[in-house]
């Protein structure tokens, strides 16, 4: 086995691109693309994201053809333990990347791509000064509210939708906290799926609590907040998370904490940003939303070309955590 990836980091978080190698994920659309890739190219997902090639907080992707020609791209996004629904840092890396490949055409300015993702349709605007890529804003799925004020022990959590479902938790951000973050993540998100069914009102995919933000104010003008996102088995992102933020904008939204107009900054754990805004209000099935536009950039950290031994005693890796 010989697959080809090329590896960028968006704001510190790793993003793995495979470009050749394996076959393509089928199906209709990219939720089927996604179940295929599961069903028939796990062994690549865990190839690439597991050690000793990857690690426990790799991500990556599976380019697929978009659901109709009004796409430019498709995506199947995967991690340490799955296929998530959604990935704002991948989004803006797959876009950057594709530019810089010249699978789409890159115009000086501002250059439109649009990406089917297994949320919904995902429309991007990356900004090109002198033939080089400096950042991707990306206007998200729509996010909404599904609930506030849930009291788990002595935490209040809030719950958002931002192309998947996250938690959030006020908290400290510090690196000396990850320890204490990752295993309280766990169990946060084992205690909300004790409490309710957590699934998305139109498409049921879309379902349970896939990341917990932990976040903490940080200032008014502009307005700022830091977090760091424990997602998936504990994994951990280094970017200030794109649909995370997106989640984060439709509580700062309804809470009116953030004025319409105004711009987040959101700040990671390694101090890399994103900047987020509510352009919009919408609804889905019925549930007040809002529409929201992330930005970052990403930037190339390698090409590669992986092998697999076939006397190999460990073919699918492993993960320490």
């Amino acid at each position: 086995m010989r697959v080809t990836a090329v590896d960028y980091h968006t704001a510190g978080e790793p993003f793995r691109i495979v470009t050749g190698g394996v076959a393509v994920p089928r199906g209709g659309t990219i939720l089927d693309k996604r179940r295929d890739a599961h069903e028939r190219l796990d062994g690549v997902r865990r190839l690439l994201v597991h050690e000793p090639r990857g690690h426990a907080d790799m991500y990556g992707c599976f380019v697929v053809e978009p659901n109709d020609e009004d796409a430019d791209l498709g995506v199947v996004f995967f991690h340490n333990a799955g296929y998530s629904t959604a990935c704002g840092h991948g989004t803006i890396a797959l876009v950057t990347w594709a530019l810089d490949e010249g699978i789409v055409a890159r115009d000086e300015g501002e250059t439109r791509v649009v990406v089917d993702v297994p949320s919904g349709r995902v429309e991007a605007w990356a900004r090109v000064r002198d033939g080089r890529v400096v950042s991707v804003r990306f206007r998200n799925v729509p996010a909404f509210v599904w609930a506030e004020g849930v009291e788990l022990g002595d935490r209040t959590v809030d719950v958002a939708f931002g192309g998947a479902f996250y938690a959030s938790v006020e908290e400290r951000v510090h690196p000396e906290e990850l320890p204490r973050l990752i295993e309280l993540g766990r169990q946060l998100k084992g205690e909300l799926a004790e409490w309710q069914d957590i699934v998305h009102p139109v498409e049921p995919e879309l379902r349970d609590v896939y990341g917990v933000v932990f976040w903490q104010h940080e200032g008014e003008i502009p307005f700022t907040q830091r977090n760091v996102t424990v997602f998936a088995d504990g994994e951990v992102d280094r970017s200030p998370c794109g649909s995370g933020t997106s989640a984060r904008l439709a509580l700062l939204d309804r809470s009116g904490q953030l004025r319409r107009g105004e711009s987040l900054l959101h700040r990671s754990i390694v101090d890399t940003e994103f900047r987020g805004r509510v352009v919009d209000d919408t609804e889905v099935a019925g549930i007040p939303a809002v529409v929201t536009e992330v930005e970052g950039s990403a930037y190339r950290t390698g090409e590669h070309v992986f092998t697999l031994d076939p006397a190999d005693p460990l073919p699918d890796g492993f993960l320490l955590r």
